[in-house]
Order: C-alpha cells, then sequence, then structure tokens
C-alpha cells in the first residue's frame, strides 16, 4: 500500500472583479447635434439669435455631455446646451427667407387686440415673444405699434414692444446678413404700410379689437 497522502486542496478565494460603471446609451454625435454646426447662428427662443462658438465635452457625474455653447454677443451671455437637449429647449436653424416674408406681410397687416386686461394680453405677448416663432414675434410688434397718430404706448407696452422688435430685427438682421439698424429700417417700412397708420385724423386710428371666446 502506497503511504503517500493524498494533496490537500485549499479553497480558493473567488477573484474579485471591478463593476464596470453604468454606460449611458447615447445617439450618434452627428444625430444629437441634429445638423448644428460650430459658428452657425441659430435661435434659443428664451433668448433669441446667437451663434454657436464651440462645441465642447464635459465629464457629469462620470457620463460625457456633448455641449453647444451658444454666444449672444449683444446680451454679453454664453449659455451651454446639451446637444441631446436641443429639441426639447425649441432651439432651431435661422428662418428660411420666405417665413422672414411672411413675418414682414404680417407686420402690414390690421392689429388685433383681445378685449381682456392687459395683465393677461402682457402674459401672451410675452410667451409669443419666447416661442422662437417668427410670425408670432411679428404678431406681438404688429399688435404693439403705434404711429405717430395713434395714442403713445404705455411703459410696459413699450418694454414688450422693444423686446419684440429687438428679436425679430436680430433674426432678419443675421438672415439677410445686413445691420440690425438696417432690419429694423425694414420692419418699420412694413409697419407703415399697414392699414390705419399713415397721416389720418386720429379717431380712424383705433385698432381692431377682438372678441376673445368665451
Amino acid at each position: 500500500m502506497s503511504n503517500k497522502k493524498a494533496p490537500v486542496r485549499t479553497a480558493q478565494r473567488p477573484v474579485e472583479r471591478p463593476v464596470p460603471a453604468p454606460v449611458e446609451k447615447q445617439a450618434p454625435k452627428a444625430t444629437q447635434r441634429q445638423g448644428f454646426k460650430t459658428n452657425e447662428y441659430v435661435v434659443y427662443p428664451a433668448h433669441g439669435v446667437g451663434q454657436i462658438v464651440a462645441i465642447e465635452e464635459q465629464e457629469v457625474a462620470g457620463y460625457k455631455l456633448e455641449l453647444f455653447v451658444i454666444n449672444f454677443a449683444k446680451d454679453k451671455m454664453t449659455l451651454r446646451v446639451p446637444t441631446s437637449k436641443i429639441a426639447a429647449v425649441g432651439m432651431r436653424k435661422l428662418s428660411e427667407g420666405a417665413l422672414v416674408k411672411r413675418s414682414l406681410e404680417t407686420l402690414k397687416g390690421r392689429a388685433r387686440i383681445k378685449r381682456t386686461m392687459w395683465s393677461r394680453r402682457a402674459q401672451e405677448y410675452e410667451a409669443k415673444i419666447n416661442s422662437g416663432d417668427i410670425v408670432a414675434i411679428s404678431e406681438v410688434v404688429r399688435d404693439l405699434y403705434r404711429s405717430d397718430t395713434q395714442p403713445e404706448q404705455s411703459y410696459s407696452e413699450r418694454q414688450l414692444y422693444e423686446a419684440a422688435l429687438d428679436r425679430l430685427a436680430r433674426e432678419i438682421s443675421a438672415v439677410q446678413r445686413i445691420t440690425e439698424t438696417e432690419a429694423i429700417k425694414e420692419i418699420e417700412g412694413a409697419l407703415a404700410k399697414g392699414p390705419r397708420r399713415g397721416p389720418k385724423p386720429a379717431e380712424d386710428a383705433e385698432p381692431v379689437v377682438e372678441e376673445e371666446a368665451a
């Protein structure tokens, strides 16, 4: 008989393998950017026309985030927007020439003022201004515009008018590649062609009032 003892097998401790960090599934960068690129002018609804000056990557909570760096030169402001969020915030490209033409035609129309309290109308005007819709912004400019033959605007009306005028002029300036001063002249020229805005008696200078549906 053999006196050799069977080898003693010691239990091996399981090897601890590092658990990989969760990987966030992201759409291809080209898809996330939706055709936007560096140096392009865009419309960010809450702030108007800005320019994409860079595309950066930042790490946030272990995840890489791609950002558009948008500069609003006139406001001396820079905004960083995740490329994956541009649809949610309503960022868009500049309007096509045909849409700019439509907005200018809107300015020539008759002012439409709802018979509601000013505070409510002011909220509606602000919503239009911040919608990023160039035609809706033109409607605000049209409705709040006052010619020399019409009563002067109140302070709050003037503020909203100037905000809408500024947004509209910036986009027309960027689309047509003209100065903002030239764009404002074009806007004012269209407004002057509207009904009841010429050198007529003051009694003919009242805007059309629309009854609000109940």
